[in-house]
């Protein structure tokens, strides 16, 4: 089953991760979800799919108080990502959900009205939660069209989506990096496939690199923290991504 672990916590901010299910169908990838509360209010970043909406919502409940969840943050629209959005509704209907305004006409598909969806404009926003400000940031054609990380500059977080996302084997499957250079080959192929375009990846990792990060938050793999963020920024820059990339493998 899915645990719930504290991985920042300052007065009443808290953001804590739902991770790690080796009870989940073996055709189902692995996915972390992120916990972030203040002020008698909580976010859930990419909440996953509906299959595992149980395995998630017993963590939350068993490390949180679920009543306090007001917002989901979808990075973007993938299934792995959203597809459960019908049943976190069932629970508390009145959940508001952040997404690309490109995904507005799709993400209701997944359940929710058009009163569900705060559309992010492509420059991104501030969100607020409680008294606190967090920035939607864009991150469009990593691997979305329409894609948005979440900062938080208070804690030095940045909830990164599929960027930094890893496909580690059992014995590697660690909550955070503790091998660099052996953890990122199994990200290596992941990204040079899946990420857009090396534009994309240079604006990124430009405005990653002013950001002042202690953790690296992918929705896959294990957390980069300390000098880690920064070793992947530079490899992600460094990295040939796109289209044809397939072809050639």
């Amino acid at each position: 089953m899915k645990r719930m672990e504290t991985i920042y916590q300052q007065g009443q901010h808290r953001w804590a991760v739902i991770a790690r299910d080796p009870a989940r169908a073996s055709a189902l990838i692995d996915t972390n979800e992120y916990l972030v509360s203040h002020g008698g209010e909580s976010l859930l970043t990419d909440p996953g799919g509906m299959e595992i909406f149980p395995a998630v919502f017993a963590a939350l409940a068993n490390g949180a108080n679920a009543q306090e969840l007001k917002w989901i943050f979808a990075s973007h629209q993938d299934p792995d990502v959203v597809s459960s959005l019908a049943l976190w509704l069932e629970f508390n209907p009145a959940l508001k959900c952040y997404a690309s305004k490109i995904w507005h006409t799709f993400l209701p598909h997944y359940g929710g009205t058009a009163d569900t969806f705060v559309c992010l404009p492509d420059e991104g926003q501030a969100l607020t939660l409680g008294t606190l400000k967090l920035h939607a940031m864009p991150a469009h054609y990593l691997h979305s069209s329409g894609n948005f990380h979440l900062h938080d500059a208070v804690a030095k977080i940045l909830f990164s989506g599929d960027v930094g996302a890893a496909m580690t084997p059992p014995e590697e499957d660690g909550l955070y990096v503790d091998d660099f250079d052996r953890h990122i080959r199994h990200a290596a192929g992941f990204h040079r496939r899946w990420m857009g375009s090396r534009e994309a990846v240079l604006d990124w990792c430009e405005r990653a690199a002013q950001l002042n990060l202690d953790m690296l938050c992918p929705q896959h793999g294990s957390i980069y923290q300390g000098r880690d963020v920064e070793r992947f920024i530079n490899w992600f820059a460094e990295l040939e991504v796109g289209t044809g990339l397939g072809r050639r493998q």
